[in-house]
């Protein structure tokens, strides 16, 4: 499976089966990114940098909320969470995707803002590889309760996103304190990441990829 970061919350993963974009953003929105072809998108919400099919190529089938979805022999499971730690009265609902691709399963978590319940977990299942938001504040996980939901997931490899990746040398950027929090001194951002079940690695590694926004 290879995995590119658009942007913002947008991924694009390509597998076997076919590819799965999730999270494409208005342009509009401050948050462009080039035509991509895909035949799944995943909506985690509706909030504009995250909803908008305007650079997806294609005829794909659409996700949006909770539920179970096959799709080209595609899995994925919506798990139904908050935007916010006070029940979605903030800032509305989200939706975590768990997706499996090439026999990995990645947990996209869109919007997150709180820790999740024993019952989420269970629904999420085992997860191989997470997509984090950190851009912290009052819209995305702050860099500790990100790390908590890290802990609690347990997957092999963490991405982040939902930040600024020139800020990323600040030392008091959410990507630095994400980095703190998992005990990881330094990262080199990579253009691609490509992982196949046999090679995941032991312990749990953080893995920054170059955003492709334009």
């Amino acid at each position: 499976m290879d995995m590119t970061w658009l942007g913002h919350a947008c991924f694009r993963m390509r597998g076997r089966e076919g590819v799965v974009l999730a999270d494409p953003p208005d342009p509009k929105s401050g948050h462009a990114i080039p035509k991509t072809d895909a035949a799944i998108v995943t909506i985690s919400h509706e909030h504009p940098g995250h909803s908008s099919l305007k650079s997806v190529g294609g005829e794909p089938v659409v996700l949006r909320g909770p539920g179970e979805y096959e799709v080209q022999e595609v899995l994925v499971t919506g798990i139904a969470t908050f935007h916010d730690d006070s029940k979605g009265s903030a800032r509305g609902r989200n939706t975590v995707f768990a997706i499996r691709l090439d026999d990995l399963v990645i947990c996209h978590l869109g919007d997150l803002g709180h820790e999740l319940p024993a019952a989420d977990l269970e629904r999420i299942g085992d997860v191989d590889i997470v997509l984090v938001p950190i851009s912290g504040g009052d819209v995305n996980l702050t860099a500790a309760k990100a790390a908590e939901i890290i802990h609690q997931l347990e997957p092999k490899v963490v991405v982040p996103m939902s930040y600024d990746p020139d800020a990323k040398k600040d030392t008091h950027a959410p990507f630095d304190r994400l980095l703190h929090e998992l005990g990881v001194k330094e990262l080199t951002p990579v253009a691609k990441l490509s992982v196949t079940r046999s090679s995941l690695p032991e312990n749990v590694q953080v893995v920054a990829l170059d955003s492709r926004a334009r």
